[in-house]
Order: structure tokens, then C-alpha cells, then sequence
């Protein structure tokens, strides 16, 4: 039951909570302790799992997609749990925001796509579930994270109406429709042929 209630001061404490949890960057950190060196500096210079994969340190990339996804999952859990649900949408879609626009890094993050597939999986289980099977589909096809990245955030708005959360079909909407503007870059280079595929090293 929850003990918070959600007012709008209260929402205003999830959206910074959320916000938060969501700015800690990950693979930046796992990268720096594990003598990787900078992200910022390698790759694509992003803080995601798939830049740190390009380090060729699959364990450091994979304890990044764990970490950054969990922090859209416990975002959205902590607020259901002591608010409701309006509450949970909005500390998920701001642990998302927080992971792609940092206080601590100048607003320059990563894009996402963890996170997105965090909050998804503590909105809904069997959305997020899909969400995740999109994605691997995807990058079973294409050996493209980007293109599997953006097959997923088009097709979550389908997946949480065909799954029966009408509640959550906006904001899939919202979080698809940023996930496509972090990635213009990708979508230019996938269209030139250029884009490189999981598991290249840098």
C-alpha cells in the first residue's frame, strides 16, 4: 500500500529521485576502476555496455547493461512501492533522462537503451519482456546494437498496447521517440552501410 502520497510536491521528489539513480554512470565508473581508461575517449564515446564491449572486456560490458538497466528497474519499483503508479512512470522516465543527459558528466550521457529496457521491465514484466526479445531479435539479425536499440523503443508502444498497458503506450511513445533522437548519428550511419557491429573492438 502506498505510504507516499502523490502530490504534486511528491511527484516532483520521484522525478528527482528517479533523475538521480538514473545520472550514475555505469560504465563509466566499472571502465575507470577496471583501467579501461576513458569511454568518453573510445569508440563512439558513449557511456553505454556496447561502448564498453568495444574495450573488448566482455565482464565490464556486461555488469554496465546490468547495472544501467537496473537503475530504470529500481527507479520505477522504489516509487510504486511507496507512491503509485503515476509515480513509478514518472521515476522511470526520469532514470532514463538521467542516464541520457548526466548533471555530472555536462548533460552528455549515454543513450538509453538499458535503462529503457529497465523501466520497462519494472512497469510491466511480459512489456519489458518483449521489449528485450525485440531487441535480441534484432541484434540477432543485424549484428547491430543500435538498429536492435531502435527496433525495440519503435515497437514498445505496440507491445504495451497488444499486451494490455494502455496506460503505458504514451509513455513508450515519449521514451521511443528519444531513443531515436540519441541515436541520428546511428540511424546515418546504418543508412550509409557504416555502422559497426556488436563485438568490434575499437
Amino acid at each position: 500500500m502506498p505510504v507516499l502520497e502523490t502530490t504534486l510536491a511528491g511527484l516532483l521528489l520521484w522525478a528527482l529521485i528517479g533523475y538521480l539513480l538514473g545520472s550514475v554512470p555505469f560504465g563509466l565508473v566499472i571502465a575507470r576502476l577496471l583501467g579501461l581508461g576513458d569511454l568518453r575517449k573510445i569508440g563512439s564515446g558513449n557511456i553505454g555496455a556496447t561502448n564498453v564491449l568495444r574495450t573488448g572486456n566482455r565482464p565490464a560490458a556486461l555488469a554496465t547493461l546490468i547495472l544501467d538497466s537496473f537503475k530504470g528497474a529500481i527507479a520505477v519499483l522504489i516509487a510504486r512501492w511507496l507512491a503509485a503508479e503515476d509515480a513509478a512512470q514518472l521515476a522511470g522516465l526520469m532514470a532514463f533522462l538521467g542516464h541520457c543527459f548526466p548533471i555530472w558528466l555536462g548533460f552528455k550521457g549515454g543513450k538509453g537503451v538499458a535503462t529503457f529496457l529497465g523501466l520497462l521491465l519494472g512497469l510491466a514484466f511480459p512489456l519489458g519482456l518483449a521489449a528485450c526479445a525485440t531487441w535480441a531479435a534484432g541484434a540477432a539479425l543485424t549484428r547491430i546494437s543500435s538498429a536492435s536499440a531502435l527496433l525495440a523503443a519503435a515497437l514498445a508502444p505496440a507491445w504495451a498496447w497488444g499486451l494490455g498497458y494502455p496506460s503505458m503506450v504514451m509513455l513508450c511513445l515519449v521514451l521511443a521517440a528519444i531513443v531515436w533522437g540519441r541515436h541520428h548519428a546511428n540511424i546515418r550511419r546504418i543508412l550509409k552501410g557504416e555502422e559497426p557491429r556488436i563485438g568490434k573492438k575499437s
